[in-house]
């Protein structure tokens, strides 16, 4: 009989640990287990007829009233025995605790010019598409109706602390443009940033669904190409699970799914 061999799966990482290879691989290996353990209880819970108990629903901030507050009426009405609870969180809080079983479902989005890979041992269910809009003060956009965003290089700009998916997109199509921004004000609400642009203090590049009612003096512009996407994530073979499976009906059932208008229950 061979000796037994030990793989080091975690090492320290500054204060915390992160994985070895070892542990990245065996971590991958997993997820098909993991997903089939998802899906056995689903097979049980399916048992009861009506879906009920305690549902976590993290959702992005700029999806409360276009997606949340719709969904938890349609639920009400469809499946009075369901306890939705929302959650407020980003994809960088949401995904972490979804897959720590904190959340059952994740109301998140996804810039797909960023190139980040889904995260590990979920799947994401498409909503819609959201445009990216500049915002920026009316004595700028005769500047910017001539050059583009080239003629904002020298303007200060607003966008969300790091670490931020947005900022990283503001970032991108900066730079596209031929200049790195100026970030010189941070703002976790990207809405309250467009009182900034509406007192000449900023620019800002943000999703179309926060920019619905900007303050006299911004003006907002739909910007070219792709913005981001709504998804909701799930972890991996929870789909049949009976509450997650009513929220994910429930939601494809809303319509006007668009970040113009928001949600209405049928």
């Amino acid at each position: 009989m061979s000796p037994t061999r030990w793989a080091a799966l975690v090492e320290r990482d500054g204060r915390g640990l992160r994985l070895t290879p070892a542990g990245a691989a065996l971590a991958a290996a997993c997820e098909p287990v993991l997903a089939a353990l998802e899906r056995a209880e689903g097979a049980v819970r399916a048992l009861d007829a009506e879906p009920s108990g305690e549902l976590a629903i993290g959702c992005a901030p700029s999806a409360l009233a276009t997606v949340a507050a719709p969904l938890l009426a349609e639920l009400a009405a469809r499946h009075p025995r369901l306890r939705p609870r929302i959650v407020q969180a980003d994809p960088e809080e949401a995904l972490p605790r979804l897959r720590q079983r904190r959340l059952d479902l994740a109301v998140t989005y996804a810039y797909p010019l960023l190139g980040v890979p889904p995260a590990a041992g979920t799947t994401a269910v498409p909503l819609f598409d959201d445009p990216l809009c500049l915002a920026l003060p009316r004595d700028l956009l005769p500047a910017y109706e001539r050059d583009g965003l080239a003629a904002l290089r020298e303007s200060a700009w607003v966008s969300a602390p790091e670490p931020s998916s947005c900022r990283e997109m503001l970032l991108h199509a900066c730079r596209n443009a031929g200049f790195t921004p100026r970030i010189t004000h941070e703002c976790a609400d990207l809405r309250s940033g467009l009182w900034l642009v509406a007192t000449g203090q900023a620019v800002s590049i943000l999703p179309k669904l926060l920019c619905d009612a900007p303050p006299p003096g911004a003006v907002v512009r739909e910007l070219p190409g792709p913005g981001r996407t709504l998804d909701v994530v799930v972890r991996a073979g929870t789909e049949t699970q009976p509450a997650v499976a009513a929220t994910l009906a429930a939601l494809t059932s809303l319509t006007s799914l668009t970040p113009s208008a928001p949600l209405t229950a049928r």
